[in-house]
C-alpha cells in the first residue's frame, strides 16, 4: 500500500511540474515568427489597413500568442487564405495557427487532423438583401437566387433552410469572398447569405450606400467561430486555448490594457494575481514562464477590448455585443477558471 502510494505522489509531482511545450512552439521559437492563417479580406476579423498592417479580431488572438510565446505581439507572418485553402493550409504546415472566422462543426473537428481551441466569437447565418426589395423576413425569399461561397458551412445550412422551409432557393455558388461580393453587388443574385457579422463587414465595405442593403433578423445556424491548430500536439493547443481564455478572464477581472501594469503592482485580488503570476507560476504548466498572460493582455487588451476596437461600438461594424457579452453580463461568452 505504501509503495502504491509513493508511485502516486510522485506521478503527482511529475504532472503539476513544469513540461515541454512541444514541437509546434519549438518550431516557432527556432523560426522567431508565428504563421497565422487569416482571412484574405474580412474587414473587422482581419483585413490589412491602408499602411499594409493586418487587424481584426482575429488578427489579435494570433497577435496575443505571438507576445505570449515569443514575447512580441509584431513576430507574426500573416498568410491570407480563401475558404477552400484554409484547412489544407493547416494541415500541410504552411501556418500554426489558423484564425480566420471558421465555424466549428463535429466533422471538421473530427475529420480533418485539426482541433479547434475554443470560441473567439458566436455567429449565426443571415441573409443580406437590398432594402428595395421591401423583405423583412427569410421566410418570403421563395425561389430567390442567393449568392453563397463554396468550401463553406454557409453552402450547406442554406440548403438545409430552403428545403425545410420549401424556398426552393437557387444558390449561385462562388469559389472566393471577392468573387461572391462582386456578383451580389452587381446585380447577379438577389440575397447574399453568410455568418451575420460577416454580411456586417461586407456590406460596410463594398456598399456604395450601406443603407440600401438591409442584413434580415433571421438567423438559421450557430456558426461559434473560433481558431485551430494541428492535430497531435497537446502541448501547443493548450497553450492557444490558454491564450483565448485568459483574454476572457481578463475582462471578467478588470484587467485591461492600460490597467494591467498598474494591476499586476498593487492588486491584492488573488485571482488577478495569479492570472498576472505575482502568486503562482501557471506558466510553467504550460511549458511558459509566469508573465505568460501579462504580456497576451498587455499586447492586445481582454476580450472585450478586443471586441469593441474591432467589430464592437469603436469600430465600423458597430456589432451589438449581445450573446458574446460575458456570461454575467447576459451572454454565453466564458472561460474556464486559470487556477
Amino acid at each position: 500500500m505504501m509503495k502504491k502510494l509513493a508511485v502516486a505522489a510522485a506521478l503527482l509531482v511529475a504532472f503539476t511540474g513544469s513540461v515541454h511545450a512541444g514541437k509546434t512552439l519549438d518550431t516557432i521559437k527556432q523560426r522567431d515568427q508565428l504563421v497565422c492563417g487569416v482571412n484574405v479580406s474580412l474587414p473587422g476579423f482581419s483585413a490589412a489597413d491602408s499602411q499594409g498592417n493586418w487587424v481584426g479580431l482575429d488578427v489579435d488572438i494570433c497577435r496575443a500568442i505571438a507576445a505570449t510565446v515569443l514575447g512580441d505581439p509584431k513576430k507574426v507572418k500573416w498568410v491570407p487564405l480563401n475558404a477552400s485553402q484554409r484547412f489544407t493550409a493547416l494541415q500541410s504546415g504552411e501556418i500554426d495557427v489558423l484564425s480566420r472566422n471558421t465555424t466549428w462543426t463535429l466533422t471538421r473537428d473530427a475529420s480533418l487532423g485539426l482541433e479547434f481551441t475554443g470560441v473567439t466569437y458566436y455567429d449565426g447565418q443571415g441573409f443580406m438583401v437590398p432594402a428595395k426589395m421591401k423583405i423583412t423576413s427569410a421566410k418570403q425569399l421563395k425561389g430567390a437566387t442567393v449568392c453563397v461561397q463554396s468550401g463553406t458551412t454557409t453552402e450547406k445550412n442554406l440548403s438545409d433552410y430552403s428545403n425545410a422551409n420549401n424556398l426552393a432557393m437557387k444558390p449561385v455558388v462562388f469559389e472566393t469572398q471577392e468573387a461572391t461580393n462582386k456578383a451580389y453587388f452587381s446585380g447577379r443574385c438577389q440575397v447574399y447569405t453568410t455568418d451575420a457579422s460577416g454580411l456586417a463587414s461586407v456590406r460596410n465595405k463594398e456598399a456604395g450606400n450601406p443603407a440600401d442593403h438591409v442584413i434580415l433578423p433571421d438567423l438559421i445556424s450557430k456558426e461559434p467561430l473560433g481558431p485551430s491548430v494541428r492535430r497531435g500536439d497537446d502541448e501547443f493547443f493548450t497553450i492557444v486555448k490558454w491564450v483565448g481564455y485568459v483574454l476572457i478572464e481578463a475582462e471578467e477581472y478588470g484587467i485591461g490594457q492600460t490597467t494591467v501594469d498598474g494591476m499586476r503592482l498593487s492588486s491584492n485580488d488573488p485571482v488577478v494575481k495569479r492570472i498576472l503570476g505575482t502568486s503562482e507560476d501557471t506558466g510553467k504548466l504550460l511549458g511558459l514562464d509566469k508573465d505568460w498572460a501579462y504580456r497576451a493582455i498587455k499586447a492586445v487588451g481582454n476580450y472585450g477590448e478586443i471586441f469593441d476596437r474591432n467589430v464592437g461600438p469603436n469600430s465600423a461594424l458597430k456589432l451589438p455585443r449581445g450573446v458574446n457579452n460575458l456570461w454575467n453580463k447576459g451572454g454565453i461568452m466564458y472561460a474556464p477558471p486559470v487556477r
